[in-house]
């Protein structure tokens, strides 16, 4: 089979790496993939090009001109797939799709989708969306979230979840040096990510846990304003930035606990690799973040912006090493039952297959 994965760019994200994964993974079954990208090649296109995967960037440009690309790029390729990854991509290459031939075409929203909703936005996606076979929400509050935007092709609405292959743990001399019990976040330093939640958080739970410590592995716009606060709070000594790393198996190898205070959240990539290596969470109760750690009794789930109970939740997972083994056990359970890539390329095969 022939597969053509869309994306916007290949920068490191979440669905980035779940393309990316993806990629190799189908390679591996035999099936013939590629890649296009509308704006960048990125680090996760470099290294699918090295390893011979090939990622063509067709270039920023007007709606009309991209659409005619992507119809000579089909054309060119003829692909019996064609996998749409988020909104843009899909407003871009659906129609040439099926102009050019595709056997099958899907779109996959990988975030939310949570209200209020850019209704013309939504419109504009859910009127191409009906030249897909599917449309697929990476969680069930995603699926229904997008039943619920005007004129959303409901019948064509599926779940998969996202999966991502697992962090092989590492020994602890190739692990970041540590002392006491330690918290772990992995991803954007993003407004969404509401970092400041999580960082007000230890400062509240330091006064009952002195030796906790929080690791934030990533980069992004907000650094500065964290830096500012994590010297207003006085906690200089209990937090340490890494900054963005390829290689996160020392992190996950770790932790003791996976922490995310974001206010709207899909099915985080991070969430899944903190649960391959058996690592208990606190996450806030939001879209399929909590779906997941409460479905898996994975974790604790606090109120979105609420550092005080964010910081009792902490608190109650690190003094308690039994209640923290009972989680990470469950965690580990429902990755390999649910969450592994072997789990998602099976769904999307069938959906690959399954036409309208």
């Amino acid at each position: 089979m022939k597969i053509i994965h869309v994306v916007y760019s290949l920068e490191m994200g979440g669905a980035e790496i779940l393309v990316a994964q993806l990629c190799r993974l189908q390679r591996e079954h035999g099936h013939d993939v590629s890649v296009i990208a509308y704006s960048n090649l990125g680090t996760l296109g470099e290294q699918l090009l090295a390893e011979g995967i090939p990622v063509l960037v067709l270039g920023e440009a007007s709606l009309p001109r991209t659409f005619i690309r992507f119809i000579g790029e089909f054309r060119r390729l003829r692909p019996d797939v064609v996998h749409c990854h988020n909104p843009a991509p899909t407003l871009q290459a659906a129609i040439p799709a099926r102009l050019a031939g595709a056997r099958s075409v899907l779109a996959t929203r990988h975030s939310l989708v949570a209200p209020p909703y850019e209704k013309g936005a939504e419109i504009s996606f859910n009127l191409v969306a009906r030249f897909c076979d599917w449309v697929v929400g990476i969680c069930d509050a995603t699926c229904e979230n997008l039943r619920h935007t005007s004129g959303a092709p409901r019948n064509r609405i599926v779940r998969v979840y996202n999966g991502v292959d697992p962090v092989i743990p590492v020994a602890a001399a190739e692990q970041p040096a540590k002392t006491g019990l330690t918290l772990l976040f992995v991803g954007r330093l993003a407004p969404v990510k509401s970092l400041p939640t999580l960082i007000r958080a230890v400062a509240i739970a330091v006064s009952r846990v002195p030796d906790l410590h929080l690791w934030l592995v990533g980069h992004g716009a907000e650094r500065p304003q964290l830096d500012e606060l994590v010297s207003e709070l006085e906690i200089e000594d209990h937090i340490t930035f890494w900054g963005e790393r390829l290689n996160v198996a020392g992190f996950f190898s770790a932790a003791d606990i996976y922490c995310m205070s974001s206010t709207s959240e899909g099915v985080p990539m991070s969430l899944l690799q903190a649960m391959s290596v058996g690592l208990p969470s606190v996450v806030t109760d939001v879209g399929g973040m909590a779906e997941v750690v409460k479905n898996s009794n994975a974790g604790l789930t606090t109120p979105v912006g609420d550092a005080a109970a964010m910081a009792e939740a902490i608190v109650q997972l690190a003094s308690d090493p039994e209640r923290r083994a009972f989680h990470a056990e469950n965690a580990r359970a429902a990755y390999w039952k649910h969450f592994t890539l072997e789990c998602v390329d099976a769904s999307y095969m069938e959906l690959y297959q399954r036409r309208r």
